[in-house]
């Protein structure tokens, strides 16, 4: 234990972390590998999804369709967002489901998918089942549904326009019968003829002109769009997706692994370096002694100690720190304290004889003219022997 300014403690930076990956390797190879492994199990059991697709180009019928105003961005006249939720709809749904003789039709919607593509009047129309010819069968299916339920709805419309027309017609033609009727029994000149013939004469324009917009609608021609792409069946499946399943397996595998390997590594207190010592105390590592140890390691420990400790006063407390080749290490590095001297070019320790060692030394007094008695440590720490306290006692 040592009671002075130390290093700062160990801290991880980039290298350590790649240390860590490297001890928990088996650990994160068996994460990664059951990731992939679960991935492409995952393949094999996902059944596989064939998506086609029908193309509608969609055409004005004529008949009071929803329209967008013409800009330099929005080029086509018809609001195709609306005709994609109607081919999307219920209704086109059942008819769908006629074609395809199916019984539920709200299982059928949940496997169509309609989108627009930017500025066009093009309906793409997709379809997923669990084969290319029912993909095929099912998106063809919705494409004419979609244009059946336009043109019906384009002729309900049209048969109510003509129909308030006709009604409006015959009002307007039965008015006209009387106001005829009253002008022949009017005699001339007076002034109700006057007003009679004028609104006998207003009513036959307004018959003329609901004439006119009544065979106008019986001429109009109801053109609700065609199919410009049949569907055809897919030759690959569009789900699951390979890449997709194994890139998302191999991510998670590998942060698992990342994990669970920093984990371990946290809750692992066992020493196999000399950097887990720093790791686990945080404390900085001044020396790695090996069992057979020579009288050099221990005076780099000393030196080790010295260049530590730093300018000023400190005790060093070298008790109970095992045995190194059937000697104490607290006495052997007592030895190699009281044996050391602080050259001004050299660090290089003396090779004199040693003295025993006691459980604490004064270090840090200022650099005497003379060796001082008791084994003194020139310049850097002043050593005792026996039970014999330190001369001057360390503060």
């Amino acid at each position: 234990m040592v009671r002075s300014s130390f290093p700062p403690p160990h801290t991880r930076d980039l290298a350590d972390y790649g240390s860590v990956l490297r001890r928990r390797r088996l650990l994160v190879a068996s994460c990664l590998f059951t990731g992939v492994a679960g991935a492409v199990g995952l393949l094999v059991v996902t059944p596989k999804q064939y998506a086609a697709i029908a193309q509608v180009q969609v055409f004005p019928t004529g008949v009071q369709d929803q329209v967008n105003q013409v800009t330099s961005r929005q080029r086509e006249p018809l609001n195709l967002d609306t005709e994609a939720q109607i081919a999307h709809s219920a209704t086109v749904a059942a008819k769908a489901a006629e074609i395809l003789k199916k019984a539920d039709s709200e299982e059928l919607r949940k496997q169509v998918v309609v989108d627009v593509p930017p500025n066009s009047a093009i309906l793409s129309i997709w379809f997923t089942a669990g084969d290319p010819v029912s993909a095929a069968a099912g998106a063809q299916a919705f494409a004419e549904a979609y244009l059946q339920n336009r043109t019906l709805s384009a002729a309900r419309t049209l048969a109510v326009q003509m129909k308030a027309l006709t009604t409006q017609l015959h009002q307007v033609d039965d008015e006209l019968g009387k106001a005829a009727e009253s002008v022949a029994t009017l005699p001339h000149g007076t002034a109700a003829r006057v007003v009679a013939e004028h609104q006998q004469s207003v009513l036959g324009k307004q018959v003329y002109s609901l004439s006119l917009k009544y065979d106008a609608l019986k001429t109009i021609a109801i053109t609700p769009g065609s199919v410009i792409s049949q569907a055809l069946p897919p030759s690959s499946p569009s789900a699951p997706s390979a890449p997709l399943y194994l890139g998302s397996g191999l991510f998670l595998g590998l942060l698992a692994g990342t994990g669970a390997a920093f984990a371990r590594d946290r809750l692992d207190t066992r020493l196999r370096a000399p950097a887990d010592v720093e790791r686990l105390t945080t404390l900085p590592l001044l020396a790695d002694i090996p069992l057979r140890a020579d009288p050099g390691a221990f005076r780099s420990l000393a030196a080790g100690v010295v260049s530590s400790l730093g300018e000023g006063y400190h005790r060093l407390l070298v008790a109970e720190l095992g045995t190194v080749a059937g000697a104490p290490v607290a006495e052997r590095l007592g030895a190699a304290l009281s044996t050391w001297r602080r050259s001004p070019w050299s660090p290089t320790p003396p090779t004199g004889p040693t003295r025993p060692s006691c459980s604490s030394a004064c270090a840090g007094r200022p650099r005497p003219r003379s060796p001082r008695p008791y084994g003194g440590w020139p310049g850097r720490a002043r050593r005792c022997s026996g039970r014999s306290p330190c001369r001057p006692p360390c503060p």
